[in-house]
């Protein structure tokens, strides 16, 4: 039971680091991109972008059974590019809203991922693989289990539980609003007051409807 408790705290910690570098990298590479800095979060609160939280995950969990360059490079985009495309797919099929559209690129997935980001995801794979995940598992080890960190996980999760519930019901209802479906719950309510249209626009300001 130990033993699987610390995989699923080490997992938890995986994906909320994934989330925030992932946040970083867009912010960085939007700025140079555009000389404008422009908050590019996936939930409604923190810097977190979910996609490169699942990112990281699927590279931790396959490629360190991968020892030659070529087979981390080939398995991480194809894992990248696999789960940008779901996170898209999902996002418009429940939200009716999407993040982001490659439409216009050379080798486009239906605009939810291109050969180009497949190529980024396998080079964030390389440098994941070979060059952090072996510090990574040495600091974990030593720090991951101790009785501080322990309560500090916890209340992590309970936030991150928290964080992508009420951003997923959030979403969920926005869609409903524009549906022009009326509130039936104190729940509906609640998120039409406190997570008005105008607010969730200024949370994910590269968001968009399909």
């Amino acid at each position: 039971m130990k033993k699987i408790a610390r995989e699923f705290f080490k997992l938890f910690w995986i994906f909320v680091i994934g989330c925030l570098l992932g946040y970083i990298m867009e912010v960085v590479f939007n700025f140079v991109r555009t000389g404008e800095f422009e908050t590019r979060q996936g939930l409604i609160y923190g810097p977190f972008a979910p996609v490169y939280g699942l990112g990281m995950l699927a590279f931790y969990v396959i490629l360190p059974h991968l020892k030659k360059v070529w087979q981390v490079f080939l398995a991480s985009s194809i894992l990248g590019g696999v789960t940008e495309y779901l996170c898209s797919y999902f996002q418009e099929r429940w939200f009716g809203t999407v993040s982001w559209d490659y439409s216009n690129q050379f080798l486009n997935f239906n605009g939810r991922t291109s050969i180009l980001y497949c190529i980024i995801w396998g080079a964030l794979g390389v440098v994941f693989i070979k060059l952090v995940y072996p510090y990574f598992e040495k600091i974990f080890d030593k720090v991951l289990y101790k009785v501080g960190t322990k309560i500090i996980t916890a209340f992590a999760i309970v936030f991150m539980i928290f964080n992508i519930s009420i951003s997923s019901l959030a979403a969920q209802r926005e869609y409903e609003r524009r549906e022009h479906i009326e509130a039936h719950s104190e729940i509906d309510v609640f998120l039409d007051e406190h997570y008005p249209d105008e607010r969730l626009d200024e949370v994910y300001r590269n968001r968009r409807d399909r």
